[in-house]
């Protein structure tokens, strides 16, 4: 148990960009994440998400190949939840 990687899982994951919604069910998505570990920076993540509800999701690890699957639709939508500006 390693201190450190106690503190960084406590901190959220912000939706930045949604890269697929599930065409027949629109409460799938892959997303691309975000984590603020403070000054050690970000830690990112590409996940499955199915929301339950709208505080509570499941996510999982996205398929190699969702890009061929036919049920996907490529949105590429930003969300930016972190507030990060780019230059």
């Amino acid at each position: 148990m390693n201190p450190m990687k106690i503190l960084a899982s406590l901190g959220a994951w912000r939706t930045q960009k949604i890269l697929y919604q599930n065409e027949h069910f629109r409460f799938k998505t892959v997303e691309f994440q975000m984590q603020d570990i403070g000054a050690r920076g970000y830690n990112e993540r590409t996940v499955e998400v199915i929301y339950l509800t709208p505080v509570f999701m499941l996510t999982s690890e996205p398929h190699k190949s969702i890009d061929k699957r036919i049920e996907w639709v490529k949105v590429d939508k930003e969300v930016n939840e972190l507030g990060l500006n780019f230059p």
